[in-house]
């Protein structure tokens, strides 16, 4: 299980094949994965950047947290979850969820709960950067 918060852009098919490398040949049979890009609009508005805030280890908690449980609910050889925080550009990664399983439909479905866990209930604070200004988002504005 790997939960990681970057500051930095990273690249999802890299991260993913990282993984993949460093874990026992012929233990899975399948990964599912989803990635989340920053999009360059919102509520009707052109969006220049994105700034996302958290507190730091009570984020990284509720990451850990998440994997942990999906660990338990599904037999998965490994799960990812990286989550972008600060300055983000449009078309940039934010997030990246992965499970690695023995067969498919307990990998599709590990990683869709951890992607809904996460939106749903993680723990940032989104600001975008129109061209009129910088505004706060709330959860309910962005699903």
């Amino acid at each position: 299980m790997t939960a990681v918060l970057r500051n930095e852009p990273f690249d999802p098919w890299h991260e993913l094949a990282r993984v993949e490398a460093s874990l026992d040949k012929g233990k899975h049979g399948a990964c599912a994965s989803f990635v989340g890009t920053m999009r360059d609009f919102n509520l009707g508005d052109d969006i220049h950047s994105m700034s996302l805030e958290h507190y730091p280890e009570m984020t990284q908690r509720f990451l850990d947290n998440i994997c942990d449980q999906a660990l338990q609910r599904w037999q998965l050889s490994h799960c990812l979850i990286i989550h972008r925080f600060g300055e983000i550009k449009p078309g940039e990664p934010i997030v990246l969820t992965a499970a690695w399983s023995g067969h498919r439909a307990e990998a599709f479905e590990a990683c869709r709960f951890l992607i809904e866990e996460l939106k749903a209930r993680a723990p940032f604070w989104k600001k975008e950067t129109t061209a009129t200004g910088k505004r706060w988002v709330h959860d309910s504005a962005d699903k």
